[in-house]
Parts: structure tokens; sequence; C-alpha cells
């Protein structure tokens, strides 16, 4: 229970955040202080008109100075405290969701219950006026059916994926999209790289395929539902560029709102797929588990909740830390997060790794990193 109470309060701290972030009176008056300029000093009428405006411009940039320091130091705070709770949340969700499925052999409905949960953090920041609610239209909606399709194939594909194997084999595969993403773009878009980006790819492939070989939990579903999410991923982004590029969608569409109403969409998108693939069994099997011992009506409940909660808010940190750095800071905090997150799903399930799936894995997740930064030389 004091794990549970840890992880709420730091729910309600990255919603604060998040709404501090999104709220335009925080970012008008912030700006302001940030900018503004202290009241010159009145000096005694016997000093010069030249020795003020002197006196007056030295002080007036120390103070400025001073405050652009203190500045950059809450900044700082800031990006580190967005980083962190990314981190955990990612670690929470990947904990809870595996702890979830175990209890309960149910990936269709519970990737639904995870994603309905993100409702019920946005719904109030639009409804309070915390964040401007979004405003579409039909067409508006039609144009981000594609991309909200692709949304549920990546939350479902990974929830399977992880419930059929290791969590850490899971993100090991999950690290070998950039491939996917290459072979989409030059299918689907006609983007030709330089051969350096290309040239990062093998140490990803080659990674994944000595971890895969080497798996002591390694099973074909996993593999499979991992790359749908690859597959999923990797078209969310292509068809994103074709469909909304120097294209307006509605208003209020900024990155944060765009991922609520996919989430939304896709909660839709979800109830009659999980219904045609798991029916009602679920409700029978949360009774059965209950009736086992293992866990109460109220704490599985409350895993599903934290599992869906936990997924939605890791994703909304992960945009506050993208908007405060750099693509390369990214690409790297990126890259310690799936090795922490392999880490501690090890230490978590007391999952062994052999020898061979830890050097695969490490060759797989390196891989990625330098198709990161080749990207981002690219892109400069």
């Amino acid at each position: 229970m004091l794990a549970v109470k840890k992880v709420l309060l730091l729910a309600i701290a990255a919603s604060s955040a998040s709404a501090f972030a999104f709220s335009p009176r925080a970012s008008v008056n912030s700006a302001a202080k940030t900018l503004s300029v202290p009241a010159v000093t009145q000096f005694p009428a016997k000093t010069s008109s030249s020795t003020s405006m002197a006196l007056s411009a030295t002080g007036g940039a120390a103070a400025v100075a001073e405050e652009e320091s203190g500045a950059n130091l809450g900044e700082t705070l800031k990006v580190g405290s967005y980083f962190a709770l990314w981190y955990l949340f990612n670690i929470g969700y990947n904990i809870y969701n595996k702890q979830a499925l175990n209890a309960l052999a149910f990936p269709w409905t519970i990737a639904t219950i995870q994603m309905a949960t993100g409702i019920l953090y946005f719904a109030p920041l639009w409804a309070l006026g915390l964040r401007k609610a979004p405003k579409l239209s039909m067409a508006d909606l039609k144009t981000l059916l594609p991309i909200a399709l692709c949304h549920t194939g990546v939350h479902v594909g990974a929830v399977i994926a992880l419930g059929a194997g290791a969590v850490s084999f899971a993100h090991i595969v999950k690290a070998s999209e950039p491939v996917v993403t290459c072979a989409a773009n030059a299918a689907l878009l006609g983007e030709v790289l330089p051969m350096k980006v290309y040239a990062t790819l093998l140490p990803i492939i080659g990674g994944v395929a000595i971890a895969s070989m080497k798996e002591l939990s390694f099973t074909f579903l996993a593999l499979a539902a991992a790359m749908l999410s690859n597959v999923s991923s990797s078209l969310r982004g292509v068809l994103s560029k074709k469909t909304m590029s120097g294209k307006q969608i509605g208003e209020n569409l900024d990155a944060q709102n765009l991922y609520a109403v996919l989430t939304a969409m896709s909660t839709v998108l979800l109830i009659p797929m999980m219904l045609a693939v798991e029916g009602t069994a679920f409700l029978p099997a949360f009774k059965a588990a209950v009736a086992a011992g293992s866990f109460t009506n109220k704490s599985l409940s409350t895993l599903l909740l934290l599992s869906g909660a936990t997924y939605y808010l890791y994703n909304e940190v992960a945009f506050l830390a993208l908007g405060k750095v750099n693509p390369v800071t990214h690409a790297v905090g990126n890259t310690i997060k799936r090795v922490v997150i392999i880490v501690a799903s090890v230490v978590a399930f007391k999952t062994p790794m052999s020898t061979g799936s830890i050097i695969g894995s490490s060759i797989a997740i390196f891989g990625t990193l330098l198709y990161s930064l080749a990207m981002n030389s690219v892109k400069k």
C-alpha cells in the first residue's frame, strides 16, 4: 500500500506540473517574470545624470543576471523532474502491467482498460480549463482515424508482447523499431537517408537477433506482438507526416491534446475489438482471481487502474521532457530509459537473462542510440 500511495502522489505531482506547463496564464506570467527588469534606483540629486545612468545600468544588469541564473536553475530542476517522473512512471507501468497480465491473461481487455484510464486524466483538465480543449470537426476525426488505428496497434501489440514473454525481451525487440521506420518511410514516403543512418541499423538487427536466439523466455507470440507494435508505431509516424504535415486540423490540437484525442479514439476502437477477441470472459476470471485469495476486489482493481494511470502519465511526461531538451539529449535519455526498464524488470520479476541475451540487448540498444544521433545530424 505504501508503494501505491507513493505512485499516486507522484501522479498528482505530474498532473500539477502538466497543468502548469499548459496553462496559458501560467506561461505568460512566467515569461513576464523572466523578462522583467527591476525599477531604476533613485539616487541623490547631487549625483550627475551620467553617473546615475551608469549606476542604474550596472545595478539593473546585475539584477537581471541574478534573476536569469535563478531561472536557469529552476528550469534545470524542472527538466530533471520531468525525466525522473518519465523513468518512474515507465518502470511503474511495466511492472504493474506485467503483474496484471500474470493475474489475468486477457491482454485485449487490459489494454482497453489502460487506454480508457487516460480519459480520467485529460478530461478533467479540459473541463476545468487547465488545458484548452481541442475543437474538431467530423472531417478532422476522419483524418485522425488511420493514425488512431495505428496508435491502437502500438499499445495492443506491446501489451500482448509483455504478457506472452519477459518484459526485458519485449523491450529488446521494441529497440528494433528504427529498422521498421526506415523501411516504412522508404516504401510510403520515398524517403532515402544517408548511408551512415542505414549503417546504424546493422547493430540493431544483429543485437536483436542475438538476443532472440539466446533469450531463455523466448516465444514467437511475444516476438510477433512486439513487431506488430513496432510496425504500428512506424506507420503512425508515416501517416502523421502524410496527413498532418502543413495542415491545420481543428483548434487547440497541440502535441499533448493530439495524444489525448488519439487515446479517446483508440478507446472507442478497442472496445469492439476486445469483445470480439475475448468477449466478457474477463469478469469471471476477475472473480476467480479474487476467490483464489491472491487479490481482493480492491487490490486487483487498483492494480489495473495503476497500470492505466502510469501508462498515460509516462507518455504525458515524455512530451514535457521532449519539449524542454534538444533531440540528442532526448535520444540519450530514451536509450537510458530502456536500459533502466530492462534492469528493473529483471530485478522485479527475477527474470533470468543469458549472457548472449545481455550482449545482444546491449548491442541493439547501443545501435538505437547511434540511429537517433545519426538522424539528428541529418535533420540539422
